[in-house]
Formats: C-alpha cells, structure tokens, sequence
C-alpha cells in the first residue's frame, strides 16, 4: 500500500495510536459496545459469541432509540432517506 500511495502521490495520513478525538463517533460506539456487550457476556464459542452479538446489533439499531437523530432507532432514521420518492403519476399515464 506505501508502494502504491508512493507512486502515485498519495501522502498516507494515519490516525495516531491512542488518539480517540481523531474520531469520536467510533469511539463512543466502542465503548458502549464494549460496556453493553463484550465486558457483560461470557462467550462460550464463536457461534455463541456471533448469536449475542447479532441480538444486540439488532436491539441497538431497530429498537433502540437514540437522543442524537431524534430520539428514533437508527434503522428508522436511515428509511426516512432511503425510501423511495412516490409520484403521482405512473409511466403509462404518460403519452
């Protein structure tokens, strides 16, 4: 990848370790996934750990309300701008 970035005048700018302000959005995530899932669960195998993981990925962004997009579940918020525009007309009404 420095090869690369190198040959074609790329300048690499990487986040310094232990620098959470860099990104303080994964950050909080982080830690709230961090305290709500990895330090609260024992995990007795990979598949047991994926069917936590997954049930808490499901609670946290379809049921799960959140303060910072108005107080909706991120699934909620995300289908306001994703639906599709309905129109009025349909294609065969046009001549």
């Amino acid at each position: 990848m420095d090869r690369w970035a190198y040959d074609h005048g790329v300048v690499m700018d990487y986040s310094p370790p232990g620098k959470p302000t860099d990104n303080p959005f994964i950050e909080s995530f982080n830690g709230i996934f961090r305290d709500e899932r990895l330090n609260t669960h024992w995990f007795l195998s990979l598949d047991d750990s994926r069917q936590k993981i997954e049930s808490w990925r499901v609670d946290y962004n379809h049921f799960r309300t959140h303060s910072s997009i108005g107080a909706v579940p991120p699934a909620e918020f995300a289908a306001r701008f994703t639906s599709q525009p309905k129109t009025e007309f349909s294609s065969s009404a046009r001549a």
